[in-house]
């Protein structure tokens, strides 16, 4: 996400622009029915990074569009001579572009390794992506231009196959081992009793691997960092693995004049309540909303999640959300809450999430996108993707697996 200075400004959420800015199934689809006006936004989207954080999926979507829509590869090619991000985000492109049979975009990047200036990268990510036969031959170009980097390169593969040297990073000091310390001497150390044993930092990782140790509970409100404002690390993570034991305590937490505290019990009763939290959950979205909030609501949907039809007041939220947001990588709790609380109302937008640039969100569409041809059809097309992630694929013949066994007539 940039700096509020530099905040990216988006197109309007309904025009194609701003549906490919966010990687919306549905700018794909209406891209699809006029191709040449839809080509220099699928463009800017590798000139100009539109992701609002660094978890957002682009490059899978971005190499979708190229292909579906007969693109051609120059524009792309030539970001590779471009700056360190165009350069990159080309580089993903090409080289999905090239898994599905695309001579040049593969030779596109075999020349670049030859001649280009970001050719490290370039290397370091198609052997990571490509089969070794793709790029084995590159060793002598390697070996031949390795000598006028300023620096030696950090990964393993492809330079140790090639022979060449590395620079090889201080791992820093080891972790310690925790797993032969009982529960009661780990939570010595997060009381101060055990210092000399590990970090506390390192004593909450470890309990969280554990089953819940509720000894735990009473000495939340403790574990800050120096200045007592911030809880430790992975505090959070700890208390989420307690699950509802940490309710009662949680209760008094909420009401703590400390900031943090009086959010992590919120948190926590939010995440276990029963229907008496729904109210504080619709207010909360509501204001997330109206302040605009792009990071965070996810948690949000997440616990409308098991209140089903008895959160429907809701649903306007989730889909001014699932339709204006341009954090892509929330859109997958939008739409599964969504789904949970009206099932017949989401049918459209489940099968639109098929073109989806977030992986999380074409496989929510896969489990439950409405049985119609087209996207049995869509559905099939993601199955037989060289392209497609390995779990759209696996779920994607899994659906139709299940289809086909729903349709086939019992034997008499």
């Amino acid at each position: 996400m940039m700096s509020d200075e530099n905040e990216m400004t988006y197109a309007r959420f309904d025009s194609i622009e701003g549906l490919l800015q966010r990687g919306h199934g549905l700018g794909v689809v209406r891209a699809m029915q006029d191709p040449p006006m839809a080509a220099p936004f699928v463009y800017e989207g590798v000139r100009h990074d539109w992701r609002y954080d660094g978890t957002d999926h682009r490059a899978r979507y971005l190499a979708g569009l190229v292909r579906d829509l007969n693109l051609p590869l120059a524009p792309v090619v030539a970001l590779l001579a471009g700056d360190e991000g165009q350069s990159r985000r080309a580089v993903d492109v090409l080289e999905l572009l090239a898994l599905d049979g695309n001579n040049e975009a593969r030779e596109a990047l075999r020349s670049h390794v030859r001649e280009g200036a970001h050719w490290v990268y370039v290397l370091e990510s198609i052997s990571d992506a490509w089969p070794l036969e793709w790029w084995e031959d590159l060793g002598g170009v390697a070996r031949a231009r390795i000598g006028g980097e300023p620096e030696l390169p950090w990964l393993d593969e492809p330079w140790t196959r090639f022979g060449i040297e590395i620079e090889r990073s201080d791992p820093g000091p080891a972790a310690h081992d925790l797993s032969g310390l009982a529960d009661s001497e780990l939570l010595d150390v997060l009381a101060g009793t055990r210092p000399e044993a590990c970090s506390r930092v390192e004593a909450l990782r470890e309990l969280s691997r554990r089953d819940p140790v509720e000894g735990l509970i009473p000495l939340v409100p403790s574990l800050v960092i120096a200045g007592g404002d911030r809880p430790l690390p992975l505090l959070r993570q700890a208390v989420r693995h307690l699950g509802p034991s940490a309710v009662p305590a949680a209760r008094s937490w909420a009401e703590d004049e400390r900031e943090w505290l009086a959010l992590l019990g919120s948190d926590v009763l939010a995440d276990h309540l029963g229907p008496e939290v729904l109210p504080a959950l619709v207010a909360e979205l509501a204001g997330q909303w109206r302040a605009r909030a792009w990071c965070g609501p996810d948690a949000t949907a997440n616990r409308l999640v098991r209140f089903g039809p008895a959160a429907a007041e809701t649903v306007p939220g989730l889909r001014r959300f699932w339709l204006h947001t341009p954090h892509s990588y929330e859109r997958a709790a939008y739409l599964a809450a969504w789904v949970a609380i009206d099932p017949d109302g989401v049918g459209p937008t489940l099968t639109e999430s098929l073109w989806d640039g977030q992986e999380q969100v074409r496989l929510l569409g896969i489990t439950h996108a409405p049985d119609r041809p087209e996207t049995l059809e869509r559905i099939a097309a993601l199955r037989d993707d060289p392209m497609e992630a390995p779990g759209v694929r696996a779920g994607a013949q899994a659906r139709l697996a299940t289809t086909a066994t729903a349709a086939t007539p019992c034997s008499p």
